[in-house]
Parts: structure tokens; sequence; C-alpha cells
């Protein structure tokens, strides 16, 4: 039995489907989920129970960076693969910092799209754009992009839990490879990526049944195949490190350095080299 279709959701969603956005959201404690998504969700929570905290973790260390981008004076960002924007999206942390900062949120989720476009609707200097990651060609040359972006200037482009869900035969390094080129000396590249570095069975088995069960397998890969796709870019201290330990604040200290590995997942933070554009 499926949920009835709420008012926000577009007639196009299939309620049977999961989305990892969804998902993602339901960890996170969001409304904006279904049936289908929290049904994988507690599947996922019964092999690893602190998947909440992960997302949790997720954004704590996507805020840490965007701040880290916004005090380099980084007043443009790109985050691909937003999903459903909350719990503070990269809009509301970088202008604590930059306060009119511009920013392209891009997911293919059609539920992440219209509710980060409801959300925005009255923000002249934030979007909300559908796009496959897969194509990033399609997504610098969108005409919002343009709008909002200038690319000639540093952007920190955002790629949080997105890079795990490209296989290799879709070159997860072609992609960041695409984005780099067309980003001014300066900018930086935010990412956090899965692992099964280190991790039990009952983790693989996790992921065997979110790839059993979803449109959007996932792809995990180890430390330097996560290292290799920043390829080109100057990694920022203390490089790429288990989530929690990238440059925790100091009241978390503490808990980062206890197991940090439980969130089988790496962040890391790039720079491009060269002179800084005007």
């Amino acid at each position: 039995m499926t949920d009835s279709r709420p008012e926000w959701a577009p007639a196009a969603i299939d309620l049977d489907q999961p989305s990892s956005a969804r998902v993602w959201d339901y960890f996170l404690g969001g409304s904006h989920n279904f049936e289908v998504d929290r049904r994988v969700a507690e599947q996922a929570i019964a092999f690893k129970p602190d998947m909440p905290d992960l997302a949790r973790q997720v954004r704590m260390f996507l805020q840490r960076a965007v701040r880290t981008a916004a005090a380099a004076g980084i007043d443009q960002y790109i985050d691909i693969g937003a999903g459903v924007p909350t719990m503070g999206p990269v809009h509301e942390i970088a202008r604590e910092t930059v306060p009119h900062a511009r920013v392209v949120y891009v997911d293919h989720d059609p539920v992440a799209v219209a509710h980060g476009q409801a959300l925005l609707a009255d923000d002249p200097d934030a979007v909300f754009i559908q796009a496959d990651a897969r194509s990033p060609r399609a997504i610098l040359d969108h005409p919002e992009v343009h709008a909002l972006i200038d690319l000639d200037r540093p952007v920190a482009v955002v790629l949080c839990s997105l890079l795990h869900f490209v296989s290799a035969d879709d070159d997860p390094a072609a992609l960041v490879a695409t984005l780099r080129a067309a980003m001014a000396p300066g900018s930086h590249l935010i990412v956090q990526h899965a692992s099964h570095d280190g991790q039990s069975g009952d983790i693989i088995k996790m992921l065997q049944m979110w790839n059993a069960n979803s449109p959007e397998p996932m792809y995990w890969r180890t430390h330097d195949e996560i290292e290799n796709l920043l390829a080109g870019f100057t990694i920022l201290d203390p490089g790429v490190v288990p989530l929690p330990l990238w440059r925790p604040e100091a009241e978390d200290r503490a808990g980062a350095a206890e197991n940090p590995e439980r969130y089988a997942s790496y962040a890391a933070v790039g720079t491009k080299p060269g002179a800084t554009a005007d």
C-alpha cells in the first residue's frame, strides 16, 4: 500500500520507489519522505542503529566546511546532490560570514527539488534546479547557474553523499575533473564519501540490502580511491579523514576521536591551486 500523495509531492513521483534524498531526510528527522523510504531507512537502522547520527555528522561536516570556505572569502556555492534542504543548509551557513552569498542547489529527486524551490521562493540569491550529477557539464551550463554563479571567481562546490552513488561506469573521476576545469583558482571542493574500509560484515550486509531495494545503488570506495578523486586539488589539513575528524568543533573533539570509523565515511576539502581570480 502506498502513501496518499501529499500536496507538496509532484505528480511524477513514484510513491513505490525509495529515494536516497528522502531516506536521508528521514534520518535527519524531516517530514518529506514516504512509507517506502521509511521502510528502507528502518531496515538500514536495523543493521546500523547510528544511521541517523551519521546523517547528522555529514550535516555537521558540511557546515564546518562551508564556514571554512566562507572564511576564505568565497561568496558563491554549488551544492550538487543537495537532497531535501534541512537542518542548516548551505545558504544559511555561508551567510553567517558572507551575508550576500549566492547558492545553487542541485538534485535529480523531484521531492528535494519541489521542497527546495518552495523554501527558496523568496530568496533572490538562492535557487534549486533539477539535474543529474552524472552530467556536470549540463549543470555548469544551466541558465540559472549562469545567472547566479560567476565561474571566473572562486566558487565552493559541495559533493556530500553524492559520489558514492556514481558507478565506475559513470566515471566519478571524470565528473570531478569536469567540475575542477570550470572552477577558478582558489575554489573549494567539499567531499564526503562512504567507505567500506574497516567495516563489519553487518555493515556490508546493510549496503547489500540497500542496493537490492533501491534504484540508486551505492558504490563505497577505499581511502585511496576517494583521495584519487581529488586529483588536481590541494587537500586542506587534516587531509582525507574519517568523517568526524575533519576539523571538529572544540566541544565535539572528544566524541570525534572515539571510534570515528563507525561512520563508514571519509571527508575532505580541496582547493584549486593557482593565482586566485579577481
